[in-house]
């Protein structure tokens, strides 16, 4: 009879593994295809890739989302492992403005503070999202945070589609990256209409495909205005999001931010074709309430701006609270479950005890 017991509680366990296993979270997956349903980049002319996500975490009303890229990634590369963009992960620079080149894509939570700036769409509750890329050629030149440059060959080198947590929210769960290769998808057929990339490594020029018109004087010949960084002071709080714009900047190049001497960064940053670029940077929650500078880096005579900061909320960040919810409410379920199968296994025990010793004279 013991044995029969021991048998019953050893199915008891299995099942509840069974019902406990699907709480578990799924691996996040980008499936990635071009116009012809491959997953490859021409090495010369610009790609547009489809790309479709599923097993992410969507955090209703999170702040950030997921950041989409195109690069090559190191062992370790991981954001939540410490890695840093520039050294451990590198990808095809573009603005995070909405109307950026389209090299990079924002994919926002459901209902963030910063779903305005998404020009990737929205994070669905499932976990699913979709959105394209484009991708300027199988050579680019990657920028760090300093503004120091690399060239990468994803000829000699394996790239492909890259997702981390965007706005400076690390979420291991969001990290993801897909290879992709690359081929002459044009070998056999008439070239794009697009602009073909001609990277230089040894010139030192940026290898991405210039912008249309870069490197243009105006009609009059009259020199460009000098350059000018504006921030949207009336955001400026500790812990917010602020946005800039500049102008009077070489157009076609790439350019960083930075707070101070080095207290939070963001970029790099593609100039348009007007010699304007925008963006976003978050202001870190514990910066000290006061004036404070943001400057530009990668261009001769980068501008600056001195602006007056005010003291953040004394409140947990938006995208923790739910965060501990979610993994609350999945603690809860895995608990129900297993309280479940203990009542159930207790059940039987008794059932079988009654059994044996029979009907009572």
């Amino acid at each position: 009879m013991r044995a029969l017991i021991r048998c019953v509680a050893a199915a008891v366990a299995v099942a509840l593994v069974g019902l406990i296993g699907p709480v578990a979270h799924a691996e996040p997956r980008v499936d990635v295809v071009n116009e012809d349903g491959a997953a490859a980049v021409d090495p010369t002319y610009i790609t547009s890739l489809t790309l479709r996500g599923s097993g992410f975490q969507s955090i209703k009303g999170g702040h950030g989302g997921i950041y989409v890229f195109f690069g090559t990634v190191r062992a370790g590369w991981r954001p939540s492992q410490g890695g840093q963009t520039g050294v451990d992960y590198f990808y095809v620079p573009d603005g995070e403005s909405r109307d950026n080149q389209g090299y990079a894509k924002f994919v926002a939570f459901p209902g963030s503070d910063t779903a305005g700036s998404a020009n990737g769409g929205t994070l669905a509750a499932n976990g699913t999202w979709s959105t394209t890329l484009r991708v300027p050629g199988a050579v680019f030149e990657a920028y760090d945070r300093d503004g120091g440059s690399r060239t990468v060959d994803c000829r000699t080198v394996t790239c492909g589609v890259i997702t981390v947590g965007a706005h400076g929210v690390t979420n291991a769960r969001n990290e993801s990256f897909t290879p992709v290769r690359v081929e002459d998808l044009y070998a056999a057929g008439e070239e794009p209409a697009a602009t073909a990339v001609s990277p230089d490594p040894a010139s030192g020029e940026s290898a991405a495909a210039p912008a249309k018109g870069a490197g243009k004087t105006k009609g009059n010949g009259a020199a460009a205005a000098a350059p000018t960084l504006e921030v949207d002071r009336g955001a400026a709080r500790a812990g917010h999001v602020l946005s800039f714009s500049a102008s009077g900047l070489p157009a076609g190049s790439q350019v960083t931010t930075v707070l101070d001497d080095g207290l939070a960064g963001a970029g790099p940053f593609l100039v348009g074709e007007d010699g304007q670029v925008a963006g976003v940077l978050t202001l870190p929650a514990d910066l000290e309430a006061g004036t404070h500078e943001l400057r530009l880096f990668g261009v001769d005579g980068a501008p600056s701006v001195s602006f007056g900061v005010s003291a953040g909320d004394q409140v947990e960040s938006a995208d923790a609270v739910p965060a501990a919810t979610e993994d609350s409410g999945d603690r809860a379920a895995q608990l129900f479950v297993a309280a479940a199968g203990l009542v159930l296994l207790l059940a039987v025990g008794r059932l079988l005890l009654a059994r044996r010793r029979g009907p009572r004279g």
